[in-house]
């Protein structure tokens, strides 16, 4: 299974991935390039700022990538 199929199958499955998420479970480094293309194939992909507090208490932002209307598009 390619980088791109598998975060398609974990949005599918959980409605979002991460970089953290990517990187944990699959190995993926560079979220951002495989949803950009994964965009370059047709899917509708929607980006999501999402604020978080890390270990030392301290609000940091991270994207959150989701199939928009859950569909591919094309």
């Amino acid at each position: 299974m390619t980088q791109c199929e598998q975060v398609i199958r974990h949005m599918e499955d959980f409605g979002s991935i991460s970089s953290l998420e990517a990187m944990q479970e699959y190995g993926i480094l560079r979220l951002a390039s495989r949803i950009n293309d994964l965009k370059k194939a047709g899917y509708p992909i929607r980006r999501e700022m999402v604020t978080r507090m890390n270990r030392y208490g301290e609000a940091v932002t991270i994207a959150r990538y989701c199939i928009d209307g859950g569909d591919r598009n094309g």
